[in-house]
């Protein structure tokens, strides 16, 4: 009945679980086992440890960022290498550029040059003469830098042709003066210098001149027909054959036993066309050298021939005129 009085408005009695005593004598035994602990006191420090760790001995960076360091590095230098070839190659294309501009500026005003009126210079005779100059030469102002060494190579080539047969009409006199029935010889030797020096000039002089001028793949063409025939003349005027007008080494080395003096006059001629033959063999292959490194070609050339030549006025004049007169006669 004690439970039943009870008053039920009274303050319930606190009850602590931790005031057990079972509780409280393990709690007491714990703390009292346990120092109190500051991490930053030194004393903690070296009670904690015995050894220490040397600054020194821990690796500054690590191994992964050591390594991702010099792969940038040999990226850097890789690209520096990249960017330097690439400035060369566009130096290189900017110096082949302006080249070309050169080449093409200079091309433009020697044709500017061409396009006016010019008064002919070759050859240089004297203003009271009744024979004016035929044709215009000027090295400097119509042939290119690179080709004009080699143009004024095969102008002394013609000087030294001419020369050579004006000496061949001398020997050949002294060869008929030395022998009477070697007449033959210094008649044509006259023909022959007078006929092959002006058609020298204008047959294999003047188109090399033109086709350095102007970059023409005709008149290179029509150079190397004719004058692959003239080295071949200068073998033969080398060779000698009697009768054929020409004072080479087989004529000359027959006046010997005739007339020493004349034989040696013949052989200085000979010796002169056989300086002809080596000249004309070594500057054929220099012209052909030069002229592979221009644009030149045969299909330009069969265009320049169908523009130039059958278009021109002169020419159809005369293939009409022709084809009047065989249809006429027909």
């Amino acid at each position: 009945m004690s439970e039943f009085d009870s008053n039920p408005f009274a303050d319930p009695v606190d009850v602590n679980p931790f005031q057990d005593a079972s509780v409280t004598q393990a709690t007491q035994g714990a703390i009292s086992g346990i120092r109190e602990f500051n991490p930053f006191s030194t004393t903690e420090l070296t009670d904690s440890t015995d050894t220490t760790i040397p600054i020194s001995s821990v690796s500054s960076q690590p191994a992964i960022l050591q390594t991702s360091v010099e792969q940038s590095s040999q990226a850097s230098a890789a690209a520096a290498a990249g960017q330097a070839n690439l400035i060369k190659q566009q130096q290189e294309l900017d110096r082949k550029a302006a080249e070309l501009e050169r080449k093409e500026q200079e091309l433009q005003n020697r044709t500017a040059q061409n396009t006016g009126v010019k008064e002919n210079n070759w050859p240089p005779l004297p203003k009271f003469s009744p024979v004016k100059p035929c044709f215009y030469q000027d090295f400097e102002q119509d042939i290119p830098e690179e080709y004009r060494k080699i143009c004024r190579r095969m102008y002394y080539l013609w000087m030294f042709h001419s020369s050579t047969l004006f000496l061949n009409v001398l020997a050949c006199l002294a060869y008929f003066t030395a022998d009477a029935q070697y007449g033959v010889d210094f008649g044509l030797s006259i023909l022959w210098f007078v006929l092959f020096t002006p058609v020298s000039f204008v047959c294999w002089y003047r188109p090399v001149y033109k086709a350095f001028r102007s970059d023409s793949s005709f008149s290179f063409f029509f150079f190397f027909f004719v004058f692959f025939f003239q080295v071949a003349v200068y073998i033969i005027q080398t060779v000698g054959i009697p009768k054929w007008g020409n004072s080479g080494w087989i004529s000359s080395i027959s006046m010997i036993r005739v007339n020493l003096a004349v034989a040696v006059v013949m052989m200085v001629v000979a010796g002169f066309f056989t300086v002809n033959a080596i000249l004309g063999v070594v500057l054929l292959k220099m012209v052909h050298s030069k002229y592979r490194r221009t644009g030149a070609s045969f299909t330009k050339a069969q265009h320049e021939f169908s523009t130039g030549v059958l278009t021109n006025r002169s020419f159809q004049s005369a293939a009409s005129s022709a084809a009047q007169g065989a249809f006429g006669m027909n």
